[in-house]
């Protein structure tokens, strides 16, 4: 863009200094022709009388540059300056009196100059003649080659030095780019744990987010390496019972579907809690009202014989930035709940949070079931714990969405319903 605006900018000032160079050709030529007609007298016969030296010397030597000729209005030769002897000069086409005609001549590498007079005499006698002087072009072909020549310069001079200061600056302002590049060919060599260099203003919400999806990625790296581990240490005792049952001499199978059903729920817990995932940092938006749709019918078929009447309050195409699954989750984790515990009622909620400089949603579940009491809610969002034993469940239901929710960076707040009387769960989406 640089080069092209520079070559545009040489093409328009060599053009303006060529007309500008014609211009003053044209007036030179002007004045030639009126020191020509300052001199020029017409006898009483009619014929029109040049004196033999002028004041314009280059007019009496032959092929100065410089010619003047006279002609008649019919294009008769009149008179002709000693310069132009042997040159075949143009012909001006019609002109009216007073006027002049500048033309170039490019074929013949001349400038011409017209001018049309009506001539009287002192008995009144009349006659029209055109006075024309030519130059040749070599002497405003020269001064644009020099212009030229001094343009490219000038303005090659100033193309590299802007397109080295242009560089320089590109270099000083990506530095902090290359910088955080470093940074994190560092931390993948694992010499840094985060992005924790100097960075300008705005590179600070980039450096924050990358800083925040390592953080992300390593604390699923450790969740994943725990619940291997948690996996691995939980089937120690079930392995240990099933071997000594297989080493005695009488299978005791109660004792062993125990011990299997107690491995089921412990890989089903232990996959639950890999699969939880959390914010993901550059996750694209879902509409939250669309699915807590798809868990409500998908639960009035489960339960079509509680004949349960859900209420959703919905905020139309209200999305959130988080992943799918992880809504399907806590929605379905906690309606599911509510449905096994309500009467007949389940009213959903949903809110959106303007004052909140922390979160942005606010998801109501209500339910007109017999409720936890305040004390035993801490209890229930601990994994393996179940509000009632007698209910068919794994007691890892409202682990996994509290956890889930945290890792969003919201919050899970549950007390007593006002409305229903029931059960009420308060979720804060960031």
């Amino acid at each position: 863009m640089l080069a092209a605006f520079f070559a545009v900018v040489a093409f328009v000032l060599e053009e303006a200094f060529q007309q500008s160079a014609e211009l003053a050709l044209k007036e030179k030529l002007q004045i030639e022709i009126y020191s020509l007609l300052s001199v020029a007298e017409m006898d009483e016969a009619l014929q029109l009388q040049m004196p033999d030296f002028f004041h314009e010397p280059r007019f009496s030597n032959p092929s100065s540059g410089l010619y003047a000729v006279i002609r008649l209005s019919d294009q008769s030769l009149v008179w002709r300056s000693d310069s132009a002897v042997g040159v075949d000069l143009p012909v001006s086409k019609e002109l009216p009196q007073g006027q002049f005609s500048f033309q170039h001549i490019e074929a013949e590498h001349r400038f011409a100059l017209h001018y049309a007079v009506m001539w009287r005499n002192q008995q009144g006698f009349e006659r029209s003649y055109i006075f024309s002087v030519v130059e040749e072009d070599s002497f405003i072909a020269h001064q644009v080659a020099r212009f030229r020549m001094t343009l490219a310069g000038w303005l090659g001079g100033m193309g590299f030095l802007l397109m080295l200061i242009q560089f320089s600056l590109l270099r000083w302002g990506l530095k902090p780019l290359r910088k955080i590049g470093q940074d994190l060919t560092e931390i993948d060599a694992g010499i840094k744990n985060k992005l924790d260099g100097n960075y300008p203003a705005e590179l600070s919400g980039l450096s924050g987010n990358l800083n925040a999806l390592i953080s992300s990625e390593r604390a699923h790296m450790e969740r994943y390496r725990n619940t291997l581990a948690d996996l691995a240490h939980s089937l120690k005792t079930p392995l240990a019972i099933l071997r000594g049952c297989a080493e005695s001499e009488i299978v005791d199978s109660h004792t062993v579907m125990l011990q299997i059903d107690r491995m089921n729920e412990i890989v089903e817990y232990q996959l639950q809690k890999a699969a939880a995932k959390g914010q993901k940092q550059f996750a694209g938006s879902v509409e939250i009202g669309a699915i807590i749709h798809k868990i409500i019918s998908s639960l009035e078929k489960v339960y079509s014989d509680k004949a349960i009447a859900f209420q959703f309050e919905e905020i139309k195409g209200c999305r959130i930035h988080c992943e799918e699954g992880d809504i399907y989750e806590i929605a379905g984790n906690l309606l599911d709940n509510s449905a096994k515990w309500c009467v007949h009622s389940i009213a959903v909620t949903m809110k959106k949070l303007e004052g909140d400089a922390e979160h942005s949603l606010l998801l109501l579940i209500e339910d007109d079931g017999e409720g936890i009491e305040a004390d035993k809610i801490d209890e229930i969002l601990q994994r393996g714990v179940r509000a009632d034993e007698h209910i068919e469940g794994h007691g890892i239901g409202m682990a996994v969405v509290n956890e889930l929710i945290q890792l969003m960076g919201g919050k899970l707040v549950g007390d007593r319903s006002e409305r229903l009387g029931g059960m009420r769960w308060w979720v804060y989406f960031p």
